[in-house]
């Protein structure tokens, strides 16, 4: 019975320090924040690349989780944006000083490259892989971007197209109940019959 107790605790504990890791929106333009777990709940806001989160919830059958950002906001995003790995919008700049720095490592020890040029020749062909993989990241990042754009701009016009659509079925819908009423008012008194008036005047 002990053991079943100290097993549950465990469990227990294990997922609340999952929950209580930081968490961070993945590589995309930014993904939005519904007021509960699916996109038929409305939008309350949007969450940029990278910005760290507090996971509070999951919905897995919704694929939704519960989350704070920076802002205090809490609302729930699709579980698929949600990493506990640094976004690369956080990691590229880190990557890039280190890159700079080794950089100026490398420029002050080509200064006594004649008593050190093996060992400067393998950090050289080092940082220059590390250079190409960065280049190749960056341009990738770029390519993301610009079709997360083109995606923005394409769903902006659907939603404005919507509008449009919405509104000229509102007017339709107008005109036609205008319609009805004014051929109503000229059919109903010839449907209904008038009271005849008596010889003397009275009805």
């Amino acid at each position: 019975m002990k053991k079943l107790i100290y097993l549950v605790l465990l469990a227990v504990t294990s997922i609340s320090t999952a929950f209580a890791q930081d968490h961070y929106i993945a590589d995309k333009l930014f993904t939005y924040m519904h007021s509960g777990p699916g996109t038929q709940f409305r939008i309350i806001g949007s969450i940029n690349a990278g910005d760290k989160v507090q996971l509070v919830n999951t919905d897995r059958a919704a694929g939704y989780s519960e989350v704070v950002d920076s802002r205090g906001r809490k609302g729930w995003v699709e579980s698929k944006f949600v990493s506990k790995q640094q976004s690369m919008a956080v990691r590229l700049p880190k990557v890039e000083k280190e890159l700079a720095d080794a950089r100026k490592a490398l420029a002050n020890a080509q200064s006594t490259a004649d008593s050190e040029k093996s060992g400067l020749v393998n950090s050289l062909e080092t940082r220059n892989q590390q250079l190409s993989e960065l280049e190749e990241t960056n341009t990738e990042l770029n390519h993301q971007l610009t079709t997360s754009q083109t995606e923005i701009r394409e769903l902006r016009a659907r939603l404005d197209t919507q509008k449009e659509d919405l509104l000229l079925k509102y007017f339709m819908y107008g005109g036609g109940v205008a319609g009805l009423g004014l051929l109503f008012g000229l059919i109903l008194p010839h449907i209904i019959p008038r009271r005849k008036k008596s010889p003397n005047g009275w009805a």
